[in-house]
């Protein structure tokens, strides 16, 4: 797996809360794995709301009456999904 190496400006209030969780004071031993953390917390928030969209139109979608649903061809289905 490739590696890119970014630069992160931060002002000195974050700076120095970043430096508050790195090394002997913190949970990390260094910044990149401090910042791979991060990152991988906010993939995982990202898929999680996703998910939970996904849920609330299932839940929605089944709690519908059957009197709502209306039979379609597979050739609807897929026109419909293109729009």
């Amino acid at each position: 797996m490739a590696q890119t190496t970014m630069t992160v400006r931060l002002n000195e209030r974050l700076s120095e809360f970043v430096a508050n969780n790195v090394g002997k004071s913190g949970s990390y031993e260094n910044v990149s794995e401090y910042m791979r953390d991060l990152i991988r917390r906010d993939q995982q928030r990202v898929e999680q709301e996703a998910f939970e969209r996904l849920r609330a139109e299932l839940t929605q979608a089944y709690s519908a009456p059957e009197s709502s649903y209306k039979p379609l061809t597979a050739a609807e289905v897929i026109s419909r999904n293109r729009t």
